[in-house]
């Protein structure tokens, strides 16, 4: 079909303005980076509901990750995240996607050496006193052992990938604590495990600050939007896809852990450039 030529004309310049208001918002570092996406499922996209970028390891193009990648084209993306994955297991199965030419990276990871599934099995089905032996129990965990495990990670990242900017990203707080309308667990277990993961994401925190990474928190972008609050980003226990329980949905990747790590990635990237 032949358009009229005005209706080409016009056509051609909201093309060219479409092409520039991309080109204004898109940093300029990102059609040279090399990034790579590492860590567990609260990197992977668990929780997402669509595993299509791989089903074992519950890589999803709705995670964080493939969402800024899709929105910056990087010169290349290598996305290793992998759904359970412990400190060890970064070392051995993912941390070979970094090397010399890789310029971005950022990870999740923790949780799951800490025994996050396993805190949150006892908490759902078990008492409060339960449940705060096992929150106990993971504390001690993330700030006498994890420390050293997350000092041999981030040494082996940097070490493996000189140049690179790491962003390092923590956990959200599970539940409002406002919750008397909140049907479940207790109001007690509620607290009981946000500050757990006060603790991990503290043990997290320094970790990646004595590795001179940025580290990025989610908690206050995900403060209103906990579960119970009305306009969750988490996943409830959901029987029927028990994987997902207590993981973000694909609009908490989207609204929750996209913008932080855009942020800490560009501002890592612009300070790297001006230094």
């Amino acid at each position: 079909m032949k358009f009229p030529r005005f209706v080409a004309s016009a056509a051609c310049a909201v093309s060219l303005a479409a092409a520039a208001i991309t080109a204004a918002t898109t940093p300029a570092y990102a059609s040279s980076t090399n990034y790579v996406a590492l860590g567990d499922s609260y990197s992977s996209g668990t929780g997402t509901g669509s595993y299509d970028l791989d089903s074992a390891c519950q890589r999803s193009s709705k995670a964080y990750a493939a969402l800024w990648s899709a929105s910056h084209a990087p010169a290349s993306f290598q996305f290793v995240a992998c759904s359970g994955a412990k400190t060890g297991d970064v070392l051995n199965n993912q941390i070979g996607a970094l090397s010399a030419g890789t310029t971005l990276a950022s990870i999740t990871i923790g949780g799951n050496d800490a025994g996050f599934a396993s805190i949150m099995q006892t908490c759902v089905l078990s008492s409060d006193d339960s449940c705060l032996s096992a929150v106990s129990g993971a504390e001690d965990y993330a700030r006498n052992t994890l420390p050293g495990n997350l000092n041999n990670l981030f040494g082996q990242m940097r070490s493996r990938a000189p140049s690179a900017t790491f962003v390092v990203m923590d956990y959200p707080h599970l539940y409002i604590t406002n919750d008397s309308g909140c049907i479940g667990m207790s109001h007690t277990k509620h607290v009981a495990l946000n500050e757990a993961a006060d603790v991990i994401d503290g043990t997290i925190a320094t970790a990646a600050s004595q590795a001179g990474f940025t580290f990025s928190d989610v908690r206050s972008q995900f403060s209103g939007h906990e579960l119970c609050s009305g306009d969750d980003w988490l996943h409830a226990v959901d029987l029927g896809d028990i994987g997902s329980s207590y993981h973000p949905t694909a609009t908490g990747h989207a609204s929750g852990f996209l913008p932080v790590f855009s942020a800490g990635a560009g501002a890592a990237i612009s300070h790297s450039h001006d230094s």
